[in-house]
């Protein structure tokens, strides 16, 4: 298996509305399909209203990597210039 974690930090109070969008673009859904996708979790930190933990599990990095070649990944990027100001990537062994 192969994890990451995708840390955003949102411009102010835009958090949920790029989350929302997430989800009613499509998205989030597309990713969950996508062959090899074990896990695609956003989770919404307590202490900062603009941040957000983004968690991937993949069977393996080259599903990983044929994710980020798909179409809706346009529209994540297009929803990252509208709402997000920092993104920060980084892979983690789950047991």
């Amino acid at each position: 298996m192969y994890s990451i974690y995708v840390t955003y930090k949102t411009l102010p109070g835009h958090r949920a509305d790029f989350i929302r969008e997430l989800n009613e673009s499509g998205v989030a859904a597309a990713v969950r399909a996508e062959d090899g996708c074990i896990r695609y979790d956003y989770y919404l930190s307590e202490k900062d209203e603009n941040k957000i933990l983004l968690i991937e599990a993949w069977e393996t990095k080259e599903h990983q990597q044929i994710h980020v070649t798909q179409p809706h990944i346009a529209t994540l990027k297009a929803l990252k210039e509208k709402h997000v100001v920092d993104t920060k990537l980084g892979e983690f062994e789950l047991k």
